[in-house]
């Protein structure tokens, strides 16, 4: 009875293994343009619609608050300073216009580098890894039932794992459908909702590098015999989300604004590359 236990779960595991082998490197354009891969699996473009939507509605809510600052403030005198200088709020209703329209191109660059600082670090993770399946089948199918069965485990919380990338590209999608909204925050004086919602999104982002190279190790360490090792990696990988919330705490105020962020946020994932390279 155990032989056959073994035999099944040896089997399982090599239809588990090649369909492991083939999604991993195509995770991080599909958490990061998870539209593209909706708009294939439905036959419809209708997500630039969405997109063009709220960005409309976003502009228009930055005006109309814009309009209803200025009006509170300097002429009911019911908001605000009105001693403060009005040249701050215009300053500030042309930084959320400029965030709301460029935020695609600064997305799209965000999204080239995290995919190659990702790849270089799959490529560096498997460096003189095994990459032989039938050998580590052959080892479960000698190692006994219980190894298969901490092996089968493995895999179930794998494809838990691979649901979870594609509940956070639905996450990121909201997200980045969303932010021109977000950017009604900018026309007051702490930011408002746009910090911790840069936030959220930067904490999405790195969750996915780190994610996607833990699961990385763990299917190595998995193929190179260790399986608590591989068990180990593969459930922080799906913890890595509430790992990183731990210390990425939304900061106080930061006088180089929003658009500063956002671009010295780029340009840390471009230093992080550089090192790689």
């Amino acid at each position: 009875m155990e032989v056959l236990l073994v035999l099944l779960i040896a089997a399982i595991l090599t239809g588990c293994l090649a369909y492991v082998n083939n999604i991993l490197s195509g995770l991080v354009p599909m958490t990061l343009y998870a539209e593209q891969y909706m708009t294939t699996l439905l036959g419809t473009n209708g997500f630039t619609e969405v997109f063009n939507i709220f960005f409309g509605f976003g502009i228009s809510l930055i005006v109309l608050k814009f309009l209803k600052k200025g009006f509170e403030t300097y002429i009911l005198w019911t908001e605000g300073d009105a001693d403060a200088d009005p040249l701050l709020l215009l300053t500030n209703f042309f930084k959320a216009l400029a965030v709301a329209v460029s935020f695609p191109v600064l997305y799209w660059w965000l999204a080239d580098i995290v995919d190659e600082l990702t790849n270089k670090l799959l490529t560096a993770v498997g460096t003189g890894m095994r990459e032989d399946f039938t050998t580590f089948i052959s080892g479960i199918s000698s190692a006994g039932l219980f190894t298969g069965i901490v092996s089968l485990i493995f895999f179930i919380v794998f494809f838990f794992l691979y649901v979870q990338f594609l509940m956070r590209g639905l996450e990121i999608l909201i997200l980045r459908i969303g932010l021109p909204v977000a950017c009604v925050g900018l026309l007051d004086s702490d930011k408002g909702v746009f910090r911790s919602y840069m936030q959220k999104f930067f904490q999405s982002t790195l969750a996915v590098i780190v994610q996607i190279v833990l699961a990385k190790l763990g299917v190595g360490l998995m193929l190179n015999g260790h399986v608590f090792w591989g068990l180990a990696a593969v459930m922080l990988s799906v913890k890595t989300p509430k790992f990183l919330q731990e210390f990425m705490i939304v900061s106080g105020g930061s006088p180089s604004g929003a658009m500063g962020t956002v671009y010295q946020s780029v340009r840390l994932v471009q230093m992080a590359k550089g090192a790689f390279k």
